[in-house]
């Protein structure tokens, strides 16, 4: 399937922290996008594969259309939100510890 060669581009630990920002509230989809280089529809594909079917769910009515997770929609004054986890991470790749 076509969809799994999006999985394939990541290891264990970058899928886990796409899955983790795409669940963080306040991280907007286009910062996934710029560190992993992946779409919306793709991270979508990524957390329903990756999730419950039920927790899955929440999350998807929880996300669409939030305001926070998607730029275009944020409000002028709404500075960009940077997760206290995401120190260890400079643009496209994570950082070696």
């Amino acid at each position: 399937m076509a969809n799994n060669k999006i999985e394939e581009k990541f290891n264990e630990r970058e899928l886990d922290r796409i899955i983790e920002m795409a669940w963080e509230d306040r991280t907007p989809f286009g910062a996934i996008e710029f560190q992993f280089g992946i779409k919306e529809d793709e991270v979508i594909e990524i957390m329903r594969r990756n999730m419950k079917k039920s927790s899955f769910k929440m999350w998807r009515k929880r996300v669409q259309g939030r305001s926070t997770k998607h730029k275009m929609k944020r409000s002028a004054d709404q500075t960009q939100f940077k997760s206290s986890r995401q120190k260890h991470i400079s643009g496209n790749k994570l950082s070696k510890k």
